[in-house]
């Protein structure tokens, strides 16, 4: 399976994009999202068509800084706008809002950690059309980099998980150094095409995401294409408080799910019964406390430059709110599944499809962890529990919680 030429750029914008015209634009697509997405749920899938009309709307470009020709989606002061987009997208298409957070955190990274040369060559191919992504998971065969005499690197190993895998022509890979360390590269896969095992993807929904096992050894890179230092994937808060994107395009999956039960409902003509309306009233509560949710890490924040000084409280509240909005969708599912009965999740209605891609969307790493993560950052501070999510006015772990920690 070859990795294709990147699309055509989109046509040029009058002026520069800002991140409310970008919300605009993933809005309006929704609806024509949700109307094409069974035309890739099948396997070995892939929204061809649907990243063509993200590309012409500006929103592949639309990370970018505004003087590199974006509308700054990526920038901390707009991390609202980011999430309202992630949802709107989220809610057409799940498997779409899946690739696009990827595409968002390749060129977050790079722009985090990258050198300024970087960005802007890495921001032309944007431009250009290229589809970015991050692919970090891998099994027992982990990515390796082998130096090799004249300052380049042989990449060893493979990723599973690899979404877009086939379609993604500038992929973000974590690999081994000899020295230590885990390092992040960019590969330019349109000229060194990795090897693909579609097998290895059959899942139960999430099918047009593409996530196949890749195989890169025996591939490429030159010292241009490392990005940052051994190590700056992992560092905090960006790591852990990026779950953030992926909950906003679950809670695009969970609104999605309301509007077809509702629209199933309807069709029957059982709107006036009593115990649908209470199903749909609670449905109603819990995609709206989702958004509220979303509203209240960005509003949380802190400034670019206190990003890493306040790592804790943005990483304690990310892992609040991917543990929300997380019940949050199960529970919309449950609800659904009792209004509509078996009639309602079976083919070609949507809330088969709706039901398959958000349950497995919602599997995401160590649920557990995250959640116990938040009552260890509660029990190690002192401030009231109204201040308790405020990074500038969180206290210092008292000092009896320290010295449980250390016994």
């Amino acid at each position: 399976m070859s990795i294709p030429l990147a699309w055509p750029a989109a046509p040029a914008a009058a002026g520069p994009m800002l991140p409310a015209a970008a919300v605009a634009a993933a809005a309006q697509l929704t609806p024509r999202l949700f109307a094409h997405a069974p035309q890739s749920d099948h396997e070995g899938g892939f929204p061809h068509e649907e990243f063509g009309w993200l590309r012409a709307a500006g929103l592949l470009t639309a990370p970018l800084p505004t003087p590199l020709g974006g509308a700054g989606l990526n920038h901390p002061t707009h991390l609202a706008e980011q999430l309202r987009v992630l949802r709107h997208i989220g809610a057409g298409n799940l498997a779409v809002g899946r690739v696009y957070e990827g595409h968002l955190n390749a060129l977050q990274l790079i722009e985090r950690f990258g050198t300024g040369e970087q960005l802007r060559r890495y921001a032309a191919d944007a431009q250009a059309g290229h589809l970015f992504g991050v692919w970090n998971t891998e099994a027992q065969d982990g990515v390796h980099l082998e130096p090799l005499p004249d300052g380049r690197f042989r990449l060893r190993g493979s990723k599973t998980f690899g979404s877009g895998a086939g379609q993604l022509t500038r992929p973000l890979l974590t690999g081994a150094r000899p020295d230590g360390g885990w390092q992040l590269l960019v590969l330019p896969a349109d000229a060194q095409p990795p090897r693909l095992d579609p097998a290895f993807w059959q899942p139960l929904g999430m099918r047009a995401t593409a996530s196949f096992r890749v195989d890169v050894t025996g591939l490429e890179i030159g010292p241009a294409d490392l990005i940052g230092q051994p190590g700056d994937y992992y560092r905090q808060p960006w790591f852990s408080g990026g779950a953030v994107r992926f909950a906003a395009v679950q809670l695009g999956g969970a609104a999605a799910v309301l509007d077809a039960t509702r629209g199933f409902l309807r069709g029957l003509g059982r709107t006036d019964d009593p115990y649908q309306r209470q199903r749909l009233g609670e449905m109603a509560l819990l995609v709206e406390s989702g958004q509220l949710w979303l509203t209240g890490a960005a509003a949380r924040y802190p400034a670019p430059e206190a990003e890493e000084a306040q790592a804790e409280p943005i990483v304690a509240y990310a892992n609040m709110v991917r543990s929300a909005i997380e019940d949050i969708c199960l529970r919309v599912l449950q609800l659904a599944e009792r209004s509509v009965g078996a009639r309602g999740l079976l083919r070609p209605h949507p809330l088969e499809r709706l039901h398959r891609d958000l349950t497995h969307y919602l599997r995401q790493p160590a649920p557990d962890a995250a959640l116990a993560d938040v009552g260890r950052f509660a029990l190690s501070h002192d401030a009231p529990a109204a201040q308790l999510w405020e990074p500038e006015q969180t206290a210092a772990p008292s000092a009896s919680s320290a010295a449980s920690s250390a016994g």
